[in-house]
């Protein structure tokens, strides 16, 4: 139910959001239904565009990644990716304390989990052996992303004032991009360790 409202999610503050809204949903239940299955799309893609065409995507690696390195790669990245959520969630429901809104951590965490989707959904782009691809479907995955964090604050954190939830919004939107980044930084370290690891 909550795929299919994403793309009205992205240009309306209630189609959508209302129901997620009285659906009372705990961070577990987002964690469990939302979280744990979609943070495993980018690992897999990984491997999947590693494997069936090394080199289309990303740059070859020489020697080849093993399925036990890809393996361990797409651990750390999974980790990662959920613990980037709880750490998100955490920075939104303090954004909005500062602003003056008791904003309950089970909201913050909702809009912390719905705005990556359209990023986890980007790795899908992996099917397609071309890096033009990929980056112009990441591209439009971060519009996308911060589309959903603008419009999921207000009935998410319940935040009626107008400024409040623009200035929430921006800070949400800025943290996300550098936390977003900082994830793909300790993959790539993890990636350059492993590949140092001659004896894995």
């Amino acid at each position: 139910m909550l795929m299919t409202h994403i793309p009205q999610m992205l240009v309306s503050d209630r189609t959508g959001w209302d129901e997620i809204d009285r659906s009372h949903h705990s961070s577990r239940w987002f964690l469990r239904s939302l979280v744990m299955p979609m943070s495993l799309l980018p690992p897999v893609m990984y491997a999947y565009a590693e494997l069936m065409h090394p080199g289309q995507v990303f740059p070859l690696q020489v020697p080849a990644l093993t399925m036990a390195q890809l393996a361990v790669v797409g651990v750390v990245f999974y980790g990662v990716q959920v613990a980037m959520v709880a750490y998100m969630a955490m920075l939104i429901q303090r954004m909005a304390q500062a602003r003056g809104h008791a904003a309950a951590y089970d909201g913050a965490y909702a809009l912390a989990a719905i705005a990556p989707v359209p990023l986890w959904l980007s790795s899908l782009s992996l099917f397609v052996p071309s890096t033009a691809f990929a980056m112009a479907a990441v591209v439009l995955a971060w519009f996308a992303s911060v589309a959903l964090i603008r419009h999921g604050v207000r009935p998410l954190l319940h935040i009626a004032d107008d400024r409040a939830a623009h200035y929430v919004a921006n800070v949400v939107t800025l943290a996300g991009v550098a936390a977003w980044t900082g994830l793909l930084v300790v993959t790539g370290v993890v990636l350059s360790i492993l590949l140092g690891w001659h004896a894995f």
